[in-house]
């Protein structure tokens, strides 16, 4: 079968402050290199990737173009553009362009969405991602739940508890056909404000595809290593996987 154009999304537009810091997330150090760097090494060195629109904040984009994209030479990173005031928000600036910046056809290859705060994507999920997009159109980096889940009442109390069998823990990165994600966020874009008064919460791109395509969404085993920095201990689970890796 032949390859298809697969273009990976890259999102970078969040703060620091659950961090606790001043300094934007996806630009603090780990192990010496900036947050931010791990995810687009992983998409340089791969042979699945084609090309990369690299999404930050407004006032981060000539600083991520010189001392990131420019800093470290990756030259898959077609666009850095600005990101929206919400994650939906910002794909949906990515995928419109991906037709300007990238010319890509409405219905041509596969679009890779990656949290830039995620850094131990590895060529092996990758390359699982990629063979389950062919076959499923629509898929998500996943792991089954090792906890117990509560269903909690609202008022601080267990309401109920799902069994855990059935219970996957999401990552990134997302991976659909880029005419079905495309279409999708299109048609989120039309029936935000509809949405909104109905309270109904999309946090993952994949909840895009579930409201508004048929396309179930597989869902195919990465890595429990595959963690997303969010707090200061998050830090520090990810510098003890650099240096257990660098012994190993």
């Amino acid at each position: 079968m032949e390859k298809k154009r697969c273009t990976a999304i890259v999102l970078a537009a969040g703060s620091g402050s659950r961090m606790k810091s001043s300094v934007a997330k996806q630009f603090m150090l780990l192990d010496g290199k900036p947050l931010i760097w791990y995810a687009l090494q992983a998409v340089e060195a791969s042979e699945i990737i084609d090309d990369c629109i690299l999404v930050t904040g407004k006032e981060d984009i000539a600083y991520m173009r010189r001392e990131i994209v420019e800093k470290y030479h990756f030259q898959k990173v077609e666009a850095v553009i600005a990101g929206g005031s919400e994650r939906c928000f910002s794909v949906a600036n990515a995928l419109q362009a991906m037709e300007g910046a990238l010319q890509i056809p409405n219905r041509d290859g596969y679009v890779f969405i990656h949290d830039g705060a995620r850094p131990f994507l590895t060529n092996a999920i990758l390359q699982s991602m990629y063979d389950a997009v062919r076959r499923y159109h629509a898929c998500v980096a996943a792991v089954p739940c090792k906890d117990t889940i509560k269903i909690a009442d609202g008022e601080g109390f267990a309401a109920g508890t799902p069994d855990r069998n059935l219970l996957w823990s999401i990552q990134t990165p997302q991976v659909f056909d880029t005419g079905l994600i495309r279409d999708a966020y299109e048609k989120l874009l039309e029936e935000w404000e509809e949405l909104q008064r109905q309270g109904v919460r999309v946090t993952d791109d994949a909840g895009v595809a579930e409201l508004f395509t048929d396309t179930k969404v597989r869902l195919v085993k990465a890595a429990y290593s595959n963690i997303k920095i969010t707090t200061p201990e998050d830090f520090f689970i990810a510098e003890s996987f650099l240096h257990a890796g660098k012994k190993g």
